[in-house]
């Protein structure tokens, strides 16, 4: 089968592998249709994504077709349309026992600790397939990212009324507005990009939006009255992250949702005088991805989400040519 493969940073490589088998009987093989590019793959593509080995098949945004299930497979069957929970967690360690599987402790997550979707077919556990027939297969590979920012947005608990600031309106940060906004949340997207700024106003509904400048702080201020209770920054960009810490409010929480493999600081006195909780979110639990197809399947969450879809042959020089200014893109296998 034909698979692209990361072998270094800079390169990636188109291979024929043997295609997989069911050897597991509670395993589910997937003929793959649709793959969403991540930033994990832009930065495992550029040598800078933490918790990565070379050489590796990328992609965890996935929806495909069910070719084949295992013996003790019950409630998933050949020719349904699914989607795939891509983080491998052991079940059994203390962040797993306490439901927050999205942070286990021996996590291997598709595409990034194992071999991930970027192939013609994959085997993965019945566990972490989630039949989705009611959508497309576009549909089926935005749950993953979305699942993202819904994760964050439970995580920080919004309350309707809040005002909350989301820095950085790429995939992630338009997931994270778009379920803000549904839990009735003011919401406010920073950004440096016009064009990205446009799409997410009218893409989440959000109330307000402000291109990066010196002036952020009063022009919140001069918006609403008061700095945004809950910030999320959604950039991956460590002076973003940084500067985030002086736009929360007195009280307030600052999120990140992004990942950057560097050092991360800040002023304590500041933090200690406005007392904020600083929280990381990572990945999403199977409750977030059902949160996420039920926002789907009732129209809430709509597929223009997606600005271009590529064909297969087409992954290699999107890549090198660096062509990452897109929304969302996704691969098209068949």
């Amino acid at each position: 089968m034909k698979t692209i493969v990361c072998s270094n940073p800079q390169g990636l490589e188109i291979e024929e592998r043997e295609f997989p088998v069911l050897v597991n009987p509670a395993d589910v093989k997937i003929s793959i249709k649709r793959v969403g590019i991540c930033g994990t793959d832009i930065h495992a593509f550029g040598g800078n994504q933490p918790f990565f080995s070379y050489p590796r098949v990328l992609g965890h945004e996935l929806s495909g077709i069910v070719e084949a299930v295992g013996d003790e497979v019950l409630d998933i069957h050949i020719g349904d349309l699914v989607t795939v929970i891509p983080y491998m967690h052991c079940g059994e360690c203390v962040s797993c026992q306490q439901g927050k599987t999205n942070c286990c402790t021996k996590m291997t997550v598709l595409g990034v600790h194992i071999d991930g979707g970027m192939a013609e077919a994959i085997v993965v556990p019945a566990t972490h397939v989630l039949p989705v027939n009611q959508l497309s297969l576009e549909m089926a590979a935005m749950v993953e990212p979305l699942s993202i920012g819904a994760h964050a947005v439970r995580r920080s608990n919004v309350q309707a009324g809040e005002t909350v600031l989301i820095i950085g309106a790429g995939p992630i940060g338009l997931g994270v507005a778009k379920f803000a906004k549904l839990r009735g949340a003011q919401t406010i997207m920073l950004d440096i990009s016009p064009e990205r700024l446009e799409f997410a106003k009218q893409w989440t509904n959000c109330d307000f939006i402000l291109q990066a400048s010196d002036h952020v702080e009063k022009e919140m201020l001069d918006l609403t009255g008061s700095l945004p209770t809950i910030v999320y920054d959604a950039t991956g960009n460590r002076q973003s992250m940084m500067k985030a810490f002086d736009y929360a409010a007195h009280g307030g929480k600052l999120v990140y949702v992004g990942l950057v493999k560097e050092t991360i600081s800040f002023f304590d006195p500041d933090f200690h005088a406005k007392e904020l909780t600083l929280y990381g979110s990572r990945n999403a639990t199977k409750e977030d991805f059902n949160f996420v197809i039920d926002r789907m399947s009732n129209g809430e969450v709509t597929e223009d989400y997606i600005s271009s879809i590529i064909d297969f042959n087409d992954v290699i020089p999107h890549f090198e040519n660096g062509k990452f200014k897109a929304n969302k893109t996704l691969i098209r296998f068949s």
